[in-house]
């Protein structure tokens, strides 16, 4: 697995936004925080190859993934990143095994996809959801197959976009944490979209604070993140 750092610096103009960023994902989890609207999935969507910088430089330690000057666009296929949307992605007609083997190289064996896949999913705990499909899935459930299909291809990098969102408070903070430990296990960069305080303080080593399109701060995740105004009052 990858112990490099992911180094993004990118320019991407919007009809009512300028995104204009440059930070660094070392291993671990970095949280991208800020308000809605700040550029958040924009710039996560670029990392990952599925939107075009107008300039900058994507590289993961000596690989250029991204780079204006050079012209340097490596497909979003082929740049070894697993992103989770909020929305997740799973297909309807396949079960979850088959979803999880779906994203791993097609140049890995069947009987070792179908085996790292039936693993992965033992891992998120979702081995009694195997031979079912998402129709039948808990919200839970289906955010462990996708989150099993993310780390089962062996990815170079972590996105992920508000993946916990759609959760209630004490489900977002187990998987949270079930993430973290396997970011440690792997230690793989991961940039986790958020703007829930407690998740970002729970889950992240680091964040980079976002606004307007620019990187207001970054640092330990405790000095960019305010604690959630409970934790204030205490």
């Amino acid at each position: 697995m990858s112990s490099e750092t992911l180094s993004v610096r990118l320019r991407k103009s919007l009809p009512a936004l300028t995104v204009e960023v440059t930070f660094e994902v070392p291993p671990g989890v970095t949280i991208l925080f800020g308000p809605s609207g700040a550029g958040k999935s924009t710039t996560l969507s670029a990392i990952a190859g599925i939107v075009r910088p107008d300039a900058g430089r994507v590289a993961l330690g000596d690989v250029t993934l991204y780079d204006s000057e050079r012209a340097i666009d490596v497909p979003a296929e082929s740049r070894r990143l697993s992103l989770v949307f909020q929305s997740l992605a799973l297909f309807p007609h396949l079960t979850a095994r088959q979803n999880v083997e779906y994203g791993i190289d097609r140049k890995v064996a069947a009987s070792e996809r179908t085996e790292r896949a039936s693993r992965m999913l033992e891992r998120m705990k979702v081995a009694h959801v195997a031979d079912r499909r998402p129709s039948t899935f808990s919200g839970g459930e289906a955010q462990r197959v996708a989150l099993a299909r993310a780390f089962a291809r062996e990815p170079r990098v972590v996105l992920l976009d508000e993946a916990f969102s759609a959760m209630d408070r004490e489900l977002r903070y187990e998987l949270g944490r079930e993430v973290r430990a396997m970011v440690d296990e792997l230690r793989i960069p991961t940039l986790l979209v958020t703007h829930h305080r407690m998740e970002a303080r729970l889950v992240g080593d680091r964040a980079v604070l976002i606004r307007d399109g620019r990187i207001e701060a970054e640092g330990p995740v405790r000095d960019v993140v305010p604690a959630p105004e409970r934790e204030q009052q205490r």
